[in-house]
């Protein structure tokens, strides 16, 4: 339903529904969480430990045709990273996967068996410590918390405080919705994964924040309107106009967002695959939750006079309302 070329749904109406989803999001994302340092999840080589190897080999070789090589000598485990311009390939392998000089002899091996017109060299053998790893899982983890308080404090700074609260509230539920998606498929944890989630946060809060600003504007214009069935329009009634007059720039937004990710996930090659697909799922959920989480949040936070915001109009303006 539309008037007057603005969209009239009833999102509010299905706050509660929406609430039991991510209630369930959130807790198959603590899990995720809770399974990391358990050793439960998929983690990515710089996270478990191992092996980085670079080749450069006298041809170019594509990652796609090593993967295959690899994956038929029995490391279809093994992360591949191309340094175009060079014939040069890096390889990473789990500590799980053995003995790290057997995995570097046998890997070499597959390459000299299959390339045998491709002669290589190796340029450096890195070893990726357990102790280095779990560093990285705690640098991680403390990213993504001090961003969240950085989107609080902004938040609170730029509108108040409760909507630093239901910013905060929506964003850390989609880090944990991804994760949960991401336990679910059973797909690698890597740093690029932890690079998407922190994208993610910053265009959930940017989605967030439009919405809040119509929701403060509108209420800036009930105070100092002189209607009184404006005045007396209900705040969920607010908050659901508010986000009914943007819901066709999120949708534009969202949906020129996840073109351009498709587009990276289908032919921008199997190094930036989980990144992508991250993405995509976190703007898919991103784009939920300014609706369907954020939003709502902000009718928990009410103040004694029932009013989300300081009303800053002057006492004229009040008193001409009033009239």
């Amino acid at each position: 339903m539309s008037k007057g070329g603005v969209t009239t749904f009833d999102f509010l109406g299905k706050r509660k529904i929406a609430a039991i989803i991510s209630i369930i999001l959130a807790i198959a994302g603590i899990m995720a969480v809770i399974s990391i340092p358990l050793g439960k999840a998929k983690l990515g080589t710089d996270f478990t430990g191992g092996v980085a190897i670079q080749y450069r080999f006298e041809a170019p070789v594509s990652v796609e045709d090593a993967r295959k090589l690899l994956e038929a000598g029995g490391f279809g485990d093994a992360d591949l990273q191309e340094i175009s311009g060079a014939n040069k390939l890096l390889v990473k392998v789990k500590r799980s996967e053995g003995d790290l000089s057997a995995m570097s002899r046998a890997i070499g091996e597959t390459f000299t068996s299959a390339l045998p017109g491709n002669p290589y060299t190796i340029d450096s053998t890195t070893e990726i410590g357990p102790t280095v790893g779990k560093r990285l899982q705690r640098d991680a983890f403390w990213a993504v918390v001090i961003s969240l308080f950085g989107i609080f404090f902004y938040i609170a700074w730029r509108f108040e405080f409760r909507f630093g609260i239901a910013a905060v509230v929506a964003t850390f539920h989609d880090v944990l919705a991804v994760l949960a998606v991401l336990l679910f498929i059973n797909s690698e944890i890597n740093l690029m994964v932890i690079t998407a989630l922190l994208t993610i946060a910053g265009y959930s809060i940017n989605d967030s924040v439009v919405v809040f600003d119509r929701i403060r504007e509108n209420l800036k214009k009930q105070a100092t309107t002189r209607s009184k069935e404006k005045q007396k329009e209900s705040l969920v009634h607010l908050i659901n106009r508010s986000i009914n007059e943007m819901l066709r720039r999120t949708i534009v937004t969202s949906g020129t967002t996840i073109l351009v990710l498709l587009a990276l996930f289908f032919i921008g090659g199997e190094v930036i695959h989980d990144f992508s697909f991250t993405l995509i799922v976190g703007v898919i959920i991103g784009t939920y939750s300014s609706i369907f989480v954020a939003s709502p949040l902000l009718l928990l936070w009410k103040g004694k006079d029932g009013r989300l915001i300081h009303d800053s109009a002057p006492e004229s303006a009040r008193a001409a309302g009033d009239a």
